[in-house]
């Protein structure tokens, strides 16, 4: 089974990359964030008609989080269970084949120590209690989606010009790894070693071309499941289209029996 995560930066502005690039993988799973749409106007119908379920939360130019799938998704959570109808619409779990699948948009904090950036330690804190609260260590368990944090210096393009900035600062790079130790695995390091590929490339600057760029897009999984993954990769093919998203897909395999 083939799970993959990708903040598309617009579902509307997207679904065609979307449905091509889906066509082209044969991807099981696929995460979606910062989708921009309100409930109303999400595709659902042409989602189902190209043979996929959905499972969505959306909001209007900003955040919005769905999960596509070939196969029935259950037991559908939609943030935590503390956030109001008001709240940021940041993650969204269910379970699929027995893969209980946690789809996040971590928010971004636009600056050090302003209220958005404690809002995203906080918001973090709060994932890790989740993971306490309501996952199971023994089970098959992903996370994945839009980190917004660069974990270690494999996954940025340059150490001394990203050292204590946004995306890569020590609070940052301490929060992400306090969910980490609740027992995930990070696959793509599993699979890849200490390989330096990135997700995420400014749209300024000629970023892309110069490949310099992010880690910031991960899949993390339990140990049960990281012991099924036969491959991690990320696939940057989507972001030399024509109006491509910032950020392109990452992609987990796993050996799952029927």
């Amino acid at each position: 089974m083939k799970i993959a995560s990708w903040n598309v930066n617009s579902i509307a502005v997207r679904l065609e990359q979307i449905f091509n690039w889906l066509n082209a993988t044969q991807t099981d799973v696929l995460c979606l964030q910062e989708t921009k749409t309100v409930d109303e106007k999400f595709p659902l119908e042409a989602i189902n008609n190209f043979g996929y379920h959905a499972a969505f939360m959306g909001q209007k130019s900003y955040n919005g989080v769905a999960i596509l799938s070939k196969h029935e998704i259950a037991n559908v959570q939609k943030n935590f269970d503390d956030d109001t109808e008001d709240s940021p619409k940041r993650l969204i779990a269910a379970t699929i084949k027995d893969v209980r699948i946690v789809n996040t948009y971590i928010p971004n904090g636009t600056e050090l120590w302003t209220d958005k950036f404690t809002f995203k330690l906080d918001w973090l804190q709060r994932l890790r209690r989740m993971f306490d609260e309501t996952c199971d260590q023994t089970g098959d368990v992903l996370l994945c989606g839009d980190f917004n944090v660069a974990p270690d210096e494999r996954d940025v393009w340059n150490v001394a010009a990203w050292e204590g900035k946004l995306h890569f600062s020590k609070p940052e790079r301490a929060a992400i790894h306090h969910v980490k130790q609740w027992g995930l695995e990070d696959v793509f390091r599993l699979k890849n070693g200490d390989l330096r590929e990135f997700s995420w490339w400014n749209y300024r600057e000629g970023a892309f071309p110069k490949n310099q760029g992010l880690r910031i897009d991960h899949i993390w999984t339990s140990k049960s499941l990281a012991e099924k993954c036969v491959g991690c990769w990320i696939d940057k093919t989507p972001r030399g289209w024509e109006r491509p998203s910032d950020h392109t897909p990452v992609v987990a395999e796993f050996e799952i029996s029927e």
